[in-house]
Parts: C-alpha cells; sequence; structure tokens
C-alpha cells in the first residue's frame, strides 16, 4: 500500500527543500508506546544529516500506524506504509526501501534497543566510499550487550558462528536488524533478496560475497515497552535462513530442520547410551535371541523425547502442542517413532535376506548400504506421519 498523504506541517521552507541524504526504515508491529520515541531520537542524532523515516506498520492492532499518521502530519520527514496483505520485517524492510529517496538507506527497530547515535558514523561511512554496507553491531569496538542475559548471549555467539562457518559473511553480528546501505547497492542486489527471509542483513550479505562490509558499534539497550519478538521461532526462522543462503531455495526448509533434529537425537540416543553402559544396568530378556541391554531402551527413548520436544518447538511450531496436549503429541510420536524403528528393521532384514548387491561390493559393504537404505525409508515414513498426523493442525490452548 503506497504511504499516506502527508497533511501541511510545520516544518521550514528549507527543511522541505531539501533532499534526503539518508532514508531510515523501521517496520513495526504493535509498537504503539516506542514509535514516537524512536522518530524523536532519530531526529536528534541525525540533526546535521538530511533525512526522511519510513514506518512500515503490519497493520498494528495497537494503532502504531495511526501514531505515525498524527506524526506525519505535522512533520514531513516522516512517511508510513500500512501494510495489509503482508506481513513479516524482510518485506517490511524492501517495501521501505522502495519508496526511499535517500542516497543512504538505514535499517532499525523500533523497540528502542538500537542506539541511533550510531547512525551518523554508518552513513558517513557510506558517503565517503568507504563501505558498501555498515553494521551497527554489538560486537564491534565501541559496542555493547548491555543488560543481555547469558542466554541470549549464547544464542548470539551461536547464530554469529553458523553464519561465518557456512556463509562466510564478514561480521560480528549477523542477527543484526540495524545497519546501512548504499542506494546503488541495493539497486544492484535487490531482486535476488527472498523477501521472506527472516534477517535482511543476512540476506544482503549472505547473498553477495563481494559487497564491502564494515562496522560500527552501538551500546544495546532494553526493551521498554511492548514484548520481545525473541522465541524459539526466531531461532528457527534463523536456522532455515542460513540453510536457505547455502542450500538454495529448492531445499524445504521444515524437512532439513527435521533432519537436523534427527542428528540431535543420535547424538542424545549415544550419549545416554554410553551412561548406561558406565553404569552397568545390565539387559532384559524379552524371548528374543539376544537380551535387550537397558542402555539400548534408555537411548532410544530418550532420543525419541528429546526430538520431540524439538520437533514441537523448533520444526513444528506453528501447530505446536501446549501444557496439557503435550502428553497426548508424546504419546503420538513415541509410536510413530516405534513404527519407524520396525520399518527400518524390517527394510535392514528383507534387503539381508536378499543378499542385494554383496556380489558387487561385498558383505560388510553391502551390510552398510542395506542399514543406510532402512534409516532412509524410516526416516521419511517418519517424517509424513509426523508432518500429516502428529502436527496435521494447529493444537489449541488448553
Amino acid at each position: 500500500m503506497p504511504p499516506s498523504m502527508d497533511a501541511p506541517n510545520e516544518t521550514t521552507t528549507a527543511d522541505r527543500r531539501r533532499s534526503p541524504v539518508v532514508s531510515i526504515i523501521s517496520p513495526t508491529y504493535n509498537e504503539a508506546l516506542n514509535v514516537g520515541p524512536l522518530i524523536d531520537g532519530l531526529h536528534a542524532a541525525l540533526v546535521d544529516v538530511a533525512h526522511e523515516v519510513i514506518i512500515v506498520d503490519d497493520d498494528s492492532p495497537d494503532g502504531t500506524w495511526e501514531i505515525v499518521e498524527a506524526l506525519a502530519a505535522t512533520d514531513d520527514r516522516v512517511r508510513v506504509i500500512r501494510r495489509f496483505g503482508e506481513s513479516g520485517l524482510s518485506s517490511a524492510v524492501l517495501a521501505g526501501m522502495e519508496v526511499a529517496t535517500g542516497s543512504v538507506l538505514a535499517v532499525i527497530d523500533a523497540d528502542g534497543q538500537h542506539d541511533e547515535a550510531a547512525l551518523p558514523e554508518m552513513v558517513r561511512r557510506i558517503e565517503h566510499g568507504e563501505a558498501d554496507v555498515v553494521v551497527g553491531t554489538r560486537g564491534a569496538e565501541g559496542g555493547s550487550y548491555g543488560e543481555f542475559s547469558l542466554g541470549r548471549r549464547i544464542v548470539s555467539g551461536v547464530a554469529a558462528l553458523l553464519a561465518k562457518l557456512f556463509l562466510r559473511v564478514p561480521v560480528s553480528d549477523p542477527m543484526s536488524g540495524f545497519f546501512a546501505i548504499s542506494r546503488d547497492t541495493y539497486r544492484r542486489i535487490g531482486p535476488t533478496i527472498n523477501p521472506q527471509g527472516f534477517k535482511i542483513l543476512l540476506e544482503f550479505i549472505g547473498r553477495r560475497g563481494d559487497l564491502r562490509v564494515d562496522e560500527v558499534g552501538y551500546r544495546f539497550r532494553n526493551r521498554v515497552h511492548g514484548e520481545t519478538k525473541m522465541s524459539p521461532s526466531v531461532i528457527r526462522s534463523y536456522l532455515l535462513a542460513v540453510a536457505e543462503l547455502r542450500l538454495g531455495r529448492q531445499i524445504k526448509g521444515q524437512l532439513f530442520l527435521y533432519a537436523v533434529v534427527g542428528v540431535c537425537g543420535f547424538f542424545v540416543n549415544l550419549g545416554v547410551f554410553g551412561l548406561f553402559e558406565l553404569l552397568g544396568t545390565g539387559a532384559i530378556d524379552v524371548g528374543l535371541a539376544e537380551p535387550v541391554r537397558w542402555s539400548l531402551l534408555a537411548g532410544i527413548q530418550a532420543s525419541i523425547i528429546s526430538n520431540f520436544v524439538l520437533n514441537n518447538y523448533f520444526v513444528f511450531w506453528e501447530r505446536r502442542f501446549r501444557r496439557r496436549q503435550l502428553a497426548q503429541g508424546l504419546v503420538v510420536f513415541e509410536l510413530v517413532s516405534i513404527l519407524g524403528v520396525f520399518i527400518h528393521v524390517a527394510m535392514f532384514q528383507f534387503l539381508q535376506q536378499q543378499r542385494l548387491g554383496e556380489s558387487v561390493v561385498g558383505a560388510e559393504a553391502a551390510r552398510l548400504a542395506h542399514e543406510a537404505i532402512g534409516f532412509a525409508v524410516a526416516f521419511v515414513s517418519n517424517y509424513y506421519l509426523n508432518v500429516n498426523y502428529t502436527w496435521r493442525r494447529r493444537a489449541t490452548v488448553a
């Protein structure tokens, strides 16, 4: 939707004639108490820099867009885009960039956690041709995580490590939503950006390795009003963004995360199995040729529980089980997992009996191949059942 029309305002003629050097885009949703202080802070920080502020609001129920419209009526440096049919941070930022008129495009969150005082230096470095993208970061010189909790520090550190390992991005804070980019750079690479991506900064610097990227430190501030957007779904979205940038859009994100959870379950299984072996818990006779060791059962059960929790809160977040429904979901997941074990064993036994491939690669190599095929068939069947049955619908709050 196009920006709202500005009413006659009280700014000076000189202000109106100045073309903005920087356009600041801020995506909002339910930030009614924060958006006014944000705009005031931006004006104060950029008092010597011609600028415009573009608020892109996803039709906030708390009326964020109405507050900005009222401010824009007396300040032609402020515009608002109220979106009805779309939502999401990345697409909101791109919508703001598309109508921006500055030679530098800056992005800042509206929750008050980013320090506007860093913007003049960020703009200067781009204006002087020192960088294509400048990131406001908590990890660079002069930056600080403030009163960041230990948990969020760990999440931030792991996110940075993943981005460096898989995407080779040259920044210390790839999850930052605070950055500036030259208009020419945006115009050049904008068409390649995924509007559904989680972190728009990651989209820019993760897709193009030839960009000159710099960092400016800033002190992180705690949110004063409203609720934090950090949740397991944010972590999940970040992992999906990294996977999509690294592997391409052909890889289904949900399947990728499901596979990652499976790998985690394997290590949980291995760890619990080893622990019970060290404790010497013995075995139980269930009428098979060999007694079943408690360590084996414990490892399997531990991996089932861990896989259920991770799938529920990361892979299937929108349809997750909650509160009293968790026990129901775990039971269904347990049954599906046990079925997967039987499928795995049955496929392995069938291939072994047929002795497929033994004459070509040898008995031991064929055994490993049969094991891998059994695992793959069980993985696909479990994924299908969990998508279409276990988490087939959004769980309601009990």
